[in-house]
């Protein structure tokens, strides 16, 4: 790595979102074979109010920006400087973000191979659990005169470079830089410019074929990462092989966090009905076996597709799989086929001829007796009841995204990405409907994370609301 051309960088910001923070100032050292050849640095207008808490931060100041130029001024002149040149960065997203959406205001185009210095550290220190620069000049010794100042903080990065060759040696940082520098095995069909926007963010990617076809839909909490792993070398499988090869445009949506990710995976899965998505798929036969104990007599197999109350056990893919799961629940706890309603007619059941039935059907048993082993039986497969007493909403935030997402009876009704946003989707939850992939993952998000401090329960929202079983 060290004997190309590089670029040490660092940006100031107004703030860390790229889409509308915008650069206050740029640092850089270009070197070649080893050797700086250039030191530059400029303050940059970001065209607005630089916040308090930031003018705190780096030391830079509203007056000190009034009169500097613009980063449309700068463009030509900086990208000179680093274009050819593989950027270097500490926290590179951040950096190399910036550049990206402050070059694409200036209508210019910038690409470039990144290293960042976090994962470099992480790589090379494993022993290490925190890499953050103050930290790394604190370890590795090394003076800063002007740190959160652009170039004061990319002389620390040409620094601790060389302190970590003289350590390691140059060969082991090529090696571990090798890594981040890695370029995916792109089908021809599909230029590496499509790749290049997508995020270090939590969210779901979808992946488009000949005429727009939709292939697959996939999550991930790191949409880049996972998106450009599908293109590696190394497939897993032909089956992905053989996907990758198709795909002629990938899109994708960032979320809060993996909660988001998951619940938007599953619910467009459904809707969309990709090419290459087997296990999401919806399934209209989902039912489950309803029985009330006070009333006695046999279990009624109900449909849970839609929205459902009261005490269900089991939930099962098809007819079939509930009538053989209460087929063994009978053999079981030798229960009568004809009052669980698995034989039709009256008199003693099949059951009962064969010493498989303790006699409800020929008097010998009370109904009463009967029904506790029914009971017995069926608590096993009790359908767990919705543990709040009426919808709740669970935050998530990335990158400065938030979303909500509203929550009741083990049922998605939608996520919310404002306040306003929260009623309506409360309003519209008579259509929500029961959704097997969506109770699995709230049951595990729910046996993962403490629910008080994740949930943020809406019962004003909806007093009126029977708590669910």
């Amino acid at each position: 790595m060290l004997d190309r051309p590089l670029v040490f960088l660092d940006v100031e910001t107004t703030g860390a979102a790229p889409a509308w923070d915008r650069v206050t100032e740029v640092g850089l050292i270009a070197v070649e074979d080893g050797r700086v050849v250039e030191t530059w640095s400029t303050l940059v207008n970001p065209e607005r109010r630089i916040p308090p808490a930031i003018e705190a931060l780096t030391g830079i100041t509203n007056q000190m920006v009034a009169l500097a130029p613009t980063f449309a001024e700068i463009a030509d002149a900086l990208l000179e400087r680093i274009a050819g040149r593989t950027l270097v960065a500490h926290n590179a997203r951040f950096d190399y973000g910036f550049l990206k959406s402050e070059f694409r205001r200036a209508e210019r185009r910038y690409q470039a191979p990144v290293v960042c210095t976090v994962k470099l550290s992480r790589k090379l220190f494993p022993q290490h659990h925190r890499h953050g620069l103050d930290l790394l000049i604190e370890r590795h010794g090394i003076e800063c005169s002007a740190r959160h100042r652009a170039l004061g903080d990319a002389q620390v990065l040409w620094e601790l470079m060389q302190r970590w060759r003289y350590e390691l040696g140059a060969e082991a940082i090529g090696a571990a830089a090798q890594l981040q520098l890695k370029q995916p095995n792109l089908p021809p069909h599909l230029s590496e410019l499509v790749l290049d926007e997508v995020p270090e963010a939590p969210g779901i990617y979808l992946f488009y074929g000949e005429n727009d076809v939709l292939l697959y839909v996939g999550k991930s909490v790191n949409l880049r990462s996972r998106v450009l792993s599908h293109f590696s070398a190394d497939h897993r499988s032909a089956k992905e092989m053989r996907l990758v090869q198709q795909v002629r445009r990938v899109d994708w949506r960032e979320t809060g966090g993996e909660l988001g990710a998951l619940l938007a995976e599953a619910r467009l899965v459904k809707e969309l009905q990709p090419m290459h998505n087997r296990q999401l798929r919806r399934n209209h036969d989902l039912c489950a076996w309803a029985w009330d104990p006070a009333a006695g007599g046999a279990p009624q197999l109900i449909g849970v597709d839609a929205d459902f109350r009261g005490e269900v056990f089991g939930l099962f893919r098809s007819r079939a799989a509930a009538l053989e799961t209460l087929r063994g629940l009978a053999h079981a706890y030798e229960l009568c086929t004809i009052r669980i309603g698995l034989e039709k007619g009256r008199g003693p059941c099949f059951a009962y001829q064969i010493k498989r039935c303790r006699g409800v059907c020929a008097g010998k048993e009370s109904p009463v007796a009967h029904d506790l082993r029914l009971a017995q039986a069926l608590a096993g497969a009790r359908f767990p009841a919705w543990p709040f007493r009426g919808p709740v909403a669970i935050r998530e935030e990335s990158g400065g995204l938030t979303e909500v997402h509203v929550l009741d009876r083990w049922r998605h009704l939608g996520t919310a990405r404002a306040e306003d946003e929260i009623a309506e989707i409360l309003a519209g939850r008579a259509r929500a409907r029961f959704d097997l992939d969506t109770y699995k993952i709230l049951k595990r998000f729910f046996e993962r994370v403490p629910r008080e401090s994740a949930v943020i329960e809406l019962a004003g929202h909806d007093m009126a609301a029977a708590p669910a079983g």
